[in-house]
This record gives C-alpha cells, structure tokens and sequence, in this order.
C-alpha cells in the first residue's frame, strides 16, 4: 500500500499539471497604423497562430487570406472596401481552426486593440 506522502506528491503533481495546462492568453488582434477599408493590418498578441482569413460581414466563406509579415503582422489590401465586422479564421500551431465572430467593427481605428472571445 503506498504511503500518505507518496499519494500527495502524486497529487500536487497531477495539480501542477492541470495548472500549467490549464493556462491560456485572451486573444486580441491590433489594427495597424495605415490600416483603412481597403488595406488592413492585424497584430495578434500571441505568435502561436497561423493561416489566418478573413470573412466579410455577410459572407458565406473565409474568402480573404493575410500574408505574414516578418514582424508577427498579417495584412490584405483589396481593391475595394471590406464589409465589416469582420470574422477571422486562423490555425493555431498547436493543432486545429479558430474562428473569432465580428472582431474588427466597421468603425474600427488604426492603432486600436480589439478583444475576442477565445483564448490560446
């Protein structure tokens, strides 16, 4: 039979995992400076996403893809305005899709940061 501190190390253990496993980061994207209906520029605040899309206002699908850019930044310049609010798609590299509904409002501001209801 195991003892009383073999069974409470193994429970502090399983409890640290959960904490650490457990910990995640709101999601958040900033629209970049020089960003306006036609050309945008998303920063989001964690580096772990990637294949990130696009959905207008009204949209049946994610028919906009964003370039990566070498400073964590992903912009799409169209040639006409985007309807807003805008749905965003994107992998997170830990395996699977995210989609985050209407973040970016049609009255956005360049410079601005806009929560979403997911964490990563």
């Amino acid at each position: 039979m195991a003892s009383r501190s073999s069974i409470l190390l193994v429970m502090v253990a399983l409890a640290t995992l959960f904490v650490v496993g457990s910990c995640t980061t709101p999601l958040t994207f900033q629209v970049g400076k020089g960003s306006k209906p036609g050309h945008l520029v998303l920063t989001p605040n964690v580096a772990t996403i990637s294949d990130v899309e696009i959905k207008e206002h009204g949209g049946d699908d994610f028919s906009f893809t964003l370039k990566e850019g070498p400073t964590g930044t992903w912009t799409l310049d169209t040639k006409t305005p985007l309807k807003y609010p805008l749905c965003i798609r994107f992998a997170v590299k830990s395996g699977g899709y995210r989609i985050a509904d209407d973040v970016i409002p049609a009255n956005f501001k360049a410079g601005t940061t806009y929560k979403t209801t997911l964490s990563i």
